[in-house]
Formats: structure tokens, C-alpha cells, sequence
């Protein structure tokens, strides 16, 4: 029994520190529309310690009309290195929009989000596949040093 709590331990660890180590520092990163079943999407950037962040993702027509699903996972990394487990966060839809905010706590670095469609023949895809979207928060740490417009000397302000 130890040794399944360490094994799991030990690859929790290893997600959430290639986690961290995948992103380009202060960089957002998002889908290129056409590449996903969405048609345009918005987020609210940087994310702001303690303040509301929004993501709308609105679900193409040829999506819509064959009764595909949207699920938005969220997860929040912070500037000690440590991610949180992934999240599924609760929706509001209105139509083809897709709305969910959620507020990230004091010293986070950046959020992560994806999409998983499901389909009406019951496959699934994620977007982006194997990875996560990025929106940096308006302070964080990178390689001994914080940036961003509220990183202040040795910290955020």
C-alpha cells in the first residue's frame, strides 16, 4: 500500500512539474479557432490574484446543430512551482455560449483551461489534445525573478 501512495505521489508530482515547465513564461497561449469546434472565444487577461476571471467559448453552428457538448476544465498553478488538480468548472449556456469564472487565489502564476466536446455518437475530443491553454496572471515567477504589471521587486503587489 506504500508503495502505490509513493508511485502516485511521485507521478502527481511529475504532471504538475511538466506542467509548469511546458509554458513559455508570461506568454498566453490560445486555440486557433478553426483548428476546434468553437468559433471564437474570450477570456479575461492577465488573470488577477483574487479577482474574477472569465472564459466564453461559443460552440460553432456545425457543433450546435448535432447535439455536441461542451465540458471546460480549469486548473490554476502558482508561483511556488505547484498546479492543482484539474477541475471541471460549471457552465452557464446561453445557446451556443459557453460562460464559467472562477477566481484564482493570492500568488498564482498562471490558469490553465481546455475544452472537451462530446459528441452525440459518444466520442470525445480535447482541445487543445494532450495539453492546456495558458492565460498568465498578472504576477508571477520565472527563474529567480516576478514579472508582470503587478510583480513588485521580490513579489507581487
Amino acid at each position: 500500500m506504500r508503495t502505490v501512495i509513493a508511485l502516485t505521489l511521485v507521478a502527481l508530482l511529475a504532471v504538475s512539474t511538466t506542467s509548469y515547465a511546458a509554458k513559455t513564461a508570461g506568454q498566453d497561449n490560445g486555440p486557433e479557432t478553426e483548428d476546434t469546434p468553437f468559433e471564437s472565444y474570450t477570456v479575461t487577461s492577465p488573470s488577477v490574484s483574487g479577482e474574477t476571471w472569465t472564459l466564453v467559448v461559443v460552440m460553432d453552428e456545425a457543433h450546435m446543430s448535432n447535439n455536441t457538448t461542451f465540458e471546460i476544465s480549469s486548473q490554476i498553478c502558482l508561483n511556488d512551482g505547484v498546479c492543482d488538480p484539474p477541475v471541471v468548472q460549471e457552465l452557464t449556456i446561453d445557446g451556443a455560449t459557453h460562460t464559467t469564472s472562477l477566481t484564482p487565489p493570492n500568488d498564482h502564476s498562471y490558469v490553465n483551461w481546455r475544452v472537451k466536446a462530446m459528441y452525440e455518437d459518444d466520442t470525445k475530443d480535447y482541445f487543445p489534445y494532450g495539453s492546456w491553454y495558458t492565460v498568465w496572471s498578472s504576477c508571477y515567477y520565472d527563474d529567480g525573478s516576478y514579472y508582470g504589471p503587478d510583480a513588485e521587486g521580490d513579489g507581487c503587489g
